[in-house]
Order: C-alpha cells, then sequence, then structure tokens
C-alpha cells in the first residue's frame, strides 16, 4: 500500500461492487429454473412408459411462438451491444422490441392452449397433454418474470442508468430471458420427439 493510498483510501475501482450479490442471485436463480425443469423431463420421461400415452399434435402456433421467443431473445442482445458501445436510445429501443416480443409470446401460448381446447385437447385428455399445459404454464411464469425483469431494465435504461462500462442489470437480465428461451427449446424439442 502506499502512502497516497494509505491517505486518500482505495480506488473506487478496488471496492467490492454492489453487482457481486446480484451476480450470485442470478446463478441461484439460473440454476433454480434449470434444475425445476431438469425434473419435469425425468417426470415425463418416466410417465410416458404409461399405456396411455399418445402424442398429441401441437398447433402451428407453437411454433410462430418459438420464432416470437428467439426474435426476443435476439433484440435483447441487440441492446446490450447498443449500450456497450453508448447507444442509449437503440438501447431502450432493442429493449423495447424485446419486451413486446415477450408479452406476444405470452399471447401466443395463450391462443396455443385454444387451439388444443377446441380441439377437445384438455389436460385431462392424456398425460402428454397435461404435460404440455402444465409445462407451457410453468414456463410461462418463467417468461412472466422475465418481462417484469425487462419492464425495470426497460425503464432504468430510459432513465440513462446504464454506460457503455456499466450495465451488469442489463446483462444479467439478458441472461435470464435468454436461458427462459433456451428452456423452452428444450422442452418443445422433448414433447416433440415424444
Amino acid at each position: 500500500m502506499t502512502a497516497v493510498t494509505a491517505a486518500i483510501g482505495p480506488h473506487p475501482d478496488d471496492r467490492p461492487t454492489v453487482r457481486e450479490p446480484y451476480a450470485i442471485g442470478l446463478v441461484a436463480i439460473v440454476t433454480t429454473v434449470v434444475m425445476l425443469f431438469t425434473a419435469f423431463t425425468a417426470a415425463l420421461l418416466i410417465r410416458r412408459s404409461g399405456d396411455d400415452w399418445f402424442h398429441v399434435s401441437l398447433p402451428g402456433i407453437v411454433w410462430v411462438n418459438t420464432l416470437v421467443l428467439l426474435a426476443s431473445s435476439g433484440a435483447v442482445e441487440r441492446a446490450r451491444a447498443a449500450v456497450r458501445i453508448g447507444a442509449a436510445e437503440r438501447t431502450a429501443r432493442w429493449l423495447s422490441a424485446g419486451l413486446a416480443l415477450g408479452l406476444l409470446f405470452l399471447a401466443g401460448q395463450i391462443v396455443a392452449w385454444r387451439s388444443l381446447g377446441a380441439r377437445g385437447v384438455l389436460p385431462g385428455s392424456n398425460p402428454y397433454a397435461a404435460f404440455f399445459y402444465m409445462l407451457s404454464a410453468v414456463h410461462g411464469a418463467h417468461v412472466l418474470g422475465g418481462v417484469g425483469a425487462l419492464t425495470w431494465t426497460l425503464a432504468r435504461a430510459r432513465a440513462g442508468i446504464y454506460r457503455a462500462t456499466r450495465h451488469a442489470g442489463l446483462t444479467h437480465t439478458a441472461i435470464y430471458w435468454h436461458v427462459v428461451g433456451g428452456v423452452w427449446l428444450w422442452l418443445l424439442a422433448i414433447l416433440y420427439t415424444l
């Protein structure tokens, strides 16, 4: 420690930051989400061996919803790229697009449920249908949490909180959003192949 450092204290960049607890919280949340859906996958793989299991054709809107969620993830990633170069206005625009597409995904999932219901495929119809409804509902709850995080992040972006060198909140939200998108791809792959 130099005499100057001792006299004025540590440099602000040397102090622990508030971001560390948020990063630990993010890891805990992501780990919990992955473990939850891993457990659901295990239950699904075990349950499918029953005699009453039969595949239900998912409505086409499910595939459209998947593209919407991927586009939303791409928009959030574009927001991260914009904030890194200090383009605050573009950051907010891309976050708005990501948020709007996330909400569109949720609306599309409701349309998918209604489409299945119109065909007489209800949660009690068979185990496959029950798993689809349950998995899409639990996933939808996680998407709703992500929509809340995107709303909070967008408000902070519009307030000018994020800088090219300081945007941990946006990065954490993006990571969560990408994980939720990845979980949906996983669930769709599992449901499609069974």
